[in-house]
């Protein structure tokens, strides 16, 4: 299946999935790439640490404003990425028609992204590195 729309989600969309986000959106410029969080932070810019790690890649998050997760928005995606085993649950409990489509950015090393939320930096820098770890690993599918 060709893959034109990936949405990545966490909890609040304003560390990890926008993160993950801007990776991807670097790397696939041609495809439709999203975030939101399960109780997203309607409104609010990404974390500042987070933009902290990004910047070091030349990758503004300026733009990023954090919106909470719809069955639009699941209905859109052809791929949807979480960073824990649970958000994926939550997920294909709430909305049954996303398993199949549902899958761990950490999925290819059985890991699940921590929240770095309310950390300091150099927990931001490690999760930072474990995301673009994680999207490495899904090259060979998008």
């Amino acid at each position: 299946m060709q893959i034109k729309n990936i949405l990545v989600v966490c909890i609040g969309n304003i560390c990890r999935s926008p993160m993950a986000e801007y990776f991807l959106k670097q790397q696939y410029p041609l495809l439709n790439i999203e975030s939101a969080g399960i109780s997203g932070l309607v409104g609010h810019q990404a974390d500042n640490k987070a933009q902290l790690c990004m910047q070091r890649f030349d990758i503004d998050m300026q733009p990023h404003i954090a919106r909470k997760l719809s069955a639009e928005h699941i209905k859109k995606a052809d791929l949807i990425l979480v960073m824990s085993h649970n958000q994926q649950k939550h997920i294909e409990q709430t909305w049954p028609f996303a398993k199949g489509k549902t899958y761990r950015l950490g999925h290819w090393q059985n890991k699940n992204v921590p929240d770095p939320y309310q950390h300091d930096q150099a927990v931001f820098d490690e999760t930072c590195q474990l995301i673009q770890q994680c999207i490495a690993d899904w090259k060979p599918y998008i």
